[in-house]
């Protein structure tokens, strides 16, 4: 049996799922088909199943009454408006989504560069595992999107402590600034739960991988 076989268990393909789901919500707005697909009986399976985790519920519940609450155009067209704000416009009122901003030390903090180091770890890690960003998805691969989404393809085919390392250096050591500020600029609901959301489950995942 190969390392991937052994690490084909039912907890890390639930694992894999959740990092798929937070990584699909980073990645772009929601539209009419991806919101019918959020609001789908699997779907809300999928968040109730969540919401059993005291520390995710409060998180996983404000998801849950703003999803229900986009039944209009105006009310979709809000929340897409909150994304762009947030992740696609540069600037202090904005929360960017990329690791190096994060990362980047203190004292090169006045020109932190996209497309800098940790991009181009990343690459490095999207290349060994026969893995690449989509061409539809013009970002930098130190985004949070394609971070959370190479975690859910690693899953299930690495070991814990490697799993681990990588979740503490590429995500959970710059996710608590970033859903602050996320939490600061978001003037809705759903992006601040969805970065809280995202910190504590990075968290306890960390936890568990080292336990």
């Amino acid at each position: 049996m190969n390392q991937t076989s052994i690490n084909q268990t039912a907890q890390n393909q639930a694992r894999a799922r959740v990092y798929r789901l937070l990584s699909d919500l980073f990645a772009k707005e929601i539209d009419h088909q991806r919101l019918t697909c959020l609001q789908s009986s699997e779907a809300q399976a999928f968040f109730d199943l969540l919401a059993t985790d005291p520390e995710l519920a409060p998180e996983v519940n404000t998801l849950q009454e703003v999803l229900a609450g986009l039944n209009d155009e105006p009310a979709l067209l809000n929340l897409a408006a909150d994304y762009c704000g947030l992740f696609l416009v540069g600037g202090k009122q904005s929360a960017n989504p990329y690791a190096s901003l994060y990362l980047t030390p203190k004292e090169d903090e006045e020109q932190p560069l996209l497309f800098g180091d940790q991009h181009q770890e990343m690459m490095a890690l999207l290349m060994q595992s026969q893995l690449q960003v989509q061409s539809d998805f013009p970002e930098p691969a130190d985004h949070i999107a394609v971070i959370l989404a190479y975690v859910a393809q690693q899953a299930t085919r690495l070991g814990d402590k490697d799993q681990q390392a990588f979740i503490a250096q590429y995500l959970d050591a710059w996710l608590p600034e970033f859903a602050m500020r996320v939490s600061d600029r978001d003037s809705g609901r759903f992006y601040q739960a969805l970065a809280r959301l995202t910190q504590t489950w990075v968290r306890q995942d960390c936890e568990v991988l080292s336990a």
